[in-house]
């Protein structure tokens, strides 16, 4: 009987292996390498946008005693609950109230860095409590651009010496602006909100899901389930596959052309930046859609139909609910492009400046994108700040938006 002879490693075999096992720890390497340096990345962009986006939820303010009692403002309870009660305490000369006691706290020359819209915070006091009328109530109100830079030891001479001054007396300080997420924009950096723009991405996104998902959706499963394998299909899923990667102006342009030709008077309104971005999104959606609805096994297409099930049955009974998993990963990656997009937006003209939140779908509006696009442009410092703000709530609503579908993509999700 013969015995087995072990094979003999010779030098060059040696020499080999240690070459293949060498270049897999480079190869370990060089991945680790390049996870390492997109979350280094990833934090370094994180952490910038939080140092700049701190100074952008603050605004530079003075504090204001105003004796309400000698005044002469009054304030109808009835009346303050109607859209006109700033206007009517703006008629009986509430800013020039609040710019009489600016002076005797604050002395002239810093009464007339108080913000021109500085009113509207008192304003909005006495409408949630008309009781502060019969009583002295101290104000932090919002300075002039020009003071809120020399605070920040930018701007004129003369407005970092007063600003300085007014500091050391305990005048004036940075304080943290909770308004910033209740107003809209405004011309003075101290006064601006991001909540127009962030309703209008709201709104803007609710139209895009609503037009986008169902038909994606309904579009994967015919082509999948139901269409006939012919040229035809073949070209509309060549089609589909071309515009997923078609630039995000052309659909811009082809709202432009469409939609504004038939609602000329819907302009900048959130319906048709809506529409707009939902033939953007459904593409992806039909592509990932049909991955998903290819991925579900024969086999519980065939068990269904053994026991009695339709064809319709099968695929909305068995298929779809398995593959709703993957189509709503597709509607993320969508919908996250979506909420980024500006040009598109740009096209349709949703970068008009709008000072109201906007009231419904066809109501004047921007979105957060073209927000941030708006105000990058300005050259005061205060905007900046403001800038990266708002990045920082961009993000956020992006996480909670991504972090609702990946919640529901996993309440879905079945395992066989």
């Amino acid at each position: 009987m013969n015995e087995r002879v072990a094979p003999t490693r010779t030098a060059s075999f040696e020499a080999r292996l240690q070459k293949r096992y060498a270049a897999e720890r480079r190869f370990k390497a060089v991945g680790l390498g390049a996870i390492l340096f997109s979350v280094a990345v990833l934090l370094f962009l994180l952490a910038t946008m939080t140092f700049n986006g701190i100074g952008g939820f603050q605004r530079v303010e003075m504090d204001v005693p105003i004796d309400f009692t000698q005044a002469g403002i009054a304030a109808d309870p009835t009346m303050m609950t109607q859209s006109g009660a700033a206007n009517s305490l703006q008629a009986q000369g509430l800013s020039e109230v609040v710019s009489f006691y600016a002076s005797q706290a604050l002395g002239d020359e810093a009464a007339a860095e108080i913000g021109p819209d500085a009113w509207r915070d008192v304003a909005a006091a006495i409408i949630a409590d008309p009781s502060i009328l019969r009583e002295t109530v101290t104000f932090s109100l919002p300075t002039s651009a020009d003071l809120a830079s020399g605070y920040s030891g930018e701007g004129s001479a003369e407005m970092q010496t007063l600003a300085q001054k007014l500091a050391d007396e305990g005048k004036l300080a940075k304080n943290f602006d909770p308004g910033f997420l209740g107003r809209s924009d405004a011309t003075n950096p101290q006064q601006v909100g991001i909540w127009g723009a962030l309703k209008g991405s709201m709104l803007t996104m609710l139209v895009t899901l609503l037009m986008a998902f169902p038909i994606g959706v309904l579009a994967a499963l015919y082509l999948e389930e139901y269409a006939p394998r012919n040229r035809w299909t073949d070209l509309i899923e060549v089609s589909i596959n071309n515009l997923a990667a078609v630039p995000s102006i052309i659909f811009g342009l082809l709202g432009l052309a469409v939609f504004l030709t038939i609602f000329p008077s819907y302009r900048s309104a959130p319906l048709i930046g809506g529409l707009t971005l939902a033939l953007m999104t459904m593409p992806v959606i039909v592509i990932s859609g049909r991955n998903a609805i290819k991925a579900v096994p024969p086999s519980i297409r065939d068990g269904a139909l053994a026991i009695g099930a339709s064809p319709v049955q099968v695929v909305f009974h068995h298929v779809l609910p398995l593959a709703l998993p993957g189509i709503l990963t597709g509607t993320i990656i969508g919908m996250a492009r979506a909420l980024g997009e500006t040009a598109p937006l740009l096209m349709i003209g949703m970068r008009a400046f709008v000072s109201t939140p906007p009231d419904g779908l066809t109501s004047p509006a921007t979105v957060l994108p073209v927000q941030i696009f708006l105000w990058s442009d300005e050259i005061d410092r205060g905007f900046v700040e403001r800038t990266s703000a708002a990045i920082i709530v961009l993000l956020l609503f992006l996480l909670v938006m991504n972090g609702l579908a990946i919640y529901l993509r996993n309440k879905f999700e079945k395992k066989w």
